[in-house]
């Protein structure tokens, strides 16, 4: 499967357009935007290090095709990484961004959590 091609088409039309909205609000700042967007019901936002290292992440599994219980393997969860992943490349694009995977509901765990990496 390619989860990039995948969680492009998820989020080009949908969160890419909310969240290159508030980028621009706060002044193209990523630690600003996650400072004052970084915890709402859907979404959630840390700065670790500013300008540098982040975690990113859900409160619950966001996925439609996991919500109507069409997906339960965890490898499908490659499809959020690579989503935070394309979101931060088009607010971001001359840096280089990294994205791991904490965890994630369909592993087992309480929420999904990435930590990125900007450089």
């Amino acid at each position: 499967m390619d989860y990039r091609e995948k969680a492009v088409r998820c989020v080009r039309e949908t969160v890419l357009p909310v969240q290159m909205a508030q980028f621009e609000e706060c002044g193209r700042s990523l630690d600003a935007q996650y400072r004052k967007y970084g915890d709402t019901e859907g979404f959630f936002a840390k700065v670790l290090q500013p300008g540098h290292r982040y975690e990113v992440g859900y409160p619950k599994c966001v996925c439609p095709e996991v919500q109507r219980g069409d997906v339960t393997d965890p490898a499908h969860c490659e499809c959020s990484r690579q989503s935070v992943l394309y979101i931060l490349e088009q607010l971001l694009p001359e840096k280089r961004i990294t994205v791991e995977t904490v965890e994630t509901v369909l592993s087992g765990g309480t929420c999904c959590r990435f930590l990125v990496t900007v450089e």
